[in-house]
């Protein structure tokens, strides 16, 4: 299971609206989710938004909790980048209606220049 930082590390930038095609799952390719909005980035991790009618499995979509995603490898892509990004569930947030907040941790599957550059493409508002 990954780490989980109490600190912030880097700081965060918020960007215009960016979505997500798909979050799935590193280990067994699994689709977890269909959709999802990018809230914040920095260069050790991004901020995602999902609602919970786009998670693709019931266990997900029924529960107010879905804790059983930290720790786990996932991969998404964002879809106004045509960029794919690998990372590690460090938390997940339970927003009433709205949906979910999934903070993914990718530190480990980039180095650092790599995500310095990332945060210098991300389009702010």
């Amino acid at each position: 299971m990954g780490t989980y930082r109490k600190y912030r590390s880097a700081p965060r930038k918020d960007l215009v609206k960016l979505t997500i095609d798909s979050l799935s799952s590193q280990e067994s390719l699994q689709k977890l989710a269909k959709h999802g909005q990018i809230l914040e980035a920095s260069s050790t991790g991004i901020l995602i938004k999902i609602r919970r009618t786009d998670f693709v499995s019931k266990e997900l979509k029924g529960n107010l909790t879905i804790d059983t995603l930290q720790g786990q490898s996932v991969y998404f892509r964002i879809h106004e980048m045509n960029l794919e990004i690998g990372g590690i569930v460090a938390r997940t947030k339970f927003l009433g209606k709205d949906g979910f907040i999934v903070a993914i941790d990718y530190t480990e599957d980039a180095p650092d220049y790599w995500r310095e550059c990332l945060m210098d493409l991300l389009p702010t508002g």
